[in-house]
């Protein structure tokens, strides 16, 4: 189905998906808004949260973010959190580094991350950021352990800035006091939200050029439809748009209507 759709429109690949080049991430004022606070923390070796809903584009942002830190001058190292422990943690931080070691102890994966730091900066005078990706997963223990990492020569050189990136409940658990260390050295925090409505018509228009179609095939009613349907939210717009594009195309539509896209929301939610 996916190979008579595509044909039946001209589209000489699949559209709408996560799998996007850098170059080809539409740069909103907000995603440029998000690299700029970014930047800020990491020339600060500071820590920044980047929040959002599921789906609204977080993960794109940050590699959008990190692309634009040049590799011969920073290496970054991303991490998908999960909600077990700080030692956890640190294991996946390790293997991130190339570091494989099967210890149980925090002080000794403590120790493995900052050498590996020390010898980044100072050593081979180049500059490291840590990502922390679906951070709100966190355990409070954990975030109130996690400055520990950041903290060289007694804390005076902001050798690893921290990206911490999650859902809008990692701003409830940097209220704790547990998490006060953490918290106040944040300098930056960004919050991705859904499109509105201009914004998604040009969100759309992007996505169809890049797989060959130059006119927009979304009648103004479907995508508002579409709008509203996804909250303006990136993944769950993807899912309708392309959705309706295949029951357009099963419908033998040249164009796709606020029907098309209404079936789709019936497959898809």
């Amino acid at each position: 189905m996916n190979k008579n759709y595509r044909n039946f429109f001209g589209l000489k690949k699949e559209p709408f998906g996560t799998d996007l080049k850098i170059k080809e991430v539409l740069e909103t004022d907000e995603l440029k808004a998000t690299a700029t606070r970014f930047e800020y923390a990491v020339g600060l070796g500071a820590v920044a949260l980047v929040t959002g809903e599921i789906g609204s584009g977080k993960s794109t942002a940050l590699r959008y973010c990190a692309d634009k830190l040049h590799p011969s001058e920073y290496k970054v190292f991303y991490v998908t959190a999960t909600s077990g422990s700080i030692l956890e943690l640190y294991r996946q931080i390790t293997v991130e580094m190339g570091i494989y070691q099967s210890s149980a102890s925090r002080a000794v994966l403590t120790r493995l991350i900052r050498n590996e730091i020390a010898e980044l900066v100072d050593g081979k005078k180049m500059k490291a950021v840590l990502i922390v990706d679906e951070a709100s997963l966190l355990r409070l223990e954990v975030l109130s352990e996690l400055h520990t990492l950041c903290q060289f020569h007694k804390d005076s050189k902001p050798w690893l800035p921290l990206i911490l990136a999650g859902q809008a409940s990692l701003i409830d658990k940097m209220t704790y006091r547990a998490s006060a260390p953490l918290a106040s050295r944040i300098v930056a925090r960004s919050h991705m939200q859904g499109l509105n409505r201009q914004g998604m018509q040009q969100y759309l228009e992007h996505h169809l050029i890049l797989a060959g179609v130059k006119g927009n095939l979304f009648e103004d009613a479907a995508v508002t439809a579409i709008h509203q349907g996804s909250g303006g939210l990136l993944r769950k717009a993807n899912h309708l748009a392309r959705g309706a594009l295949i029951a357009a195309a099963r419908q033998e539509a040249l164009s796709v209507a606020a029907e098309h896209v209404r079936v789709a929301a019936t497959e898809i939610f």
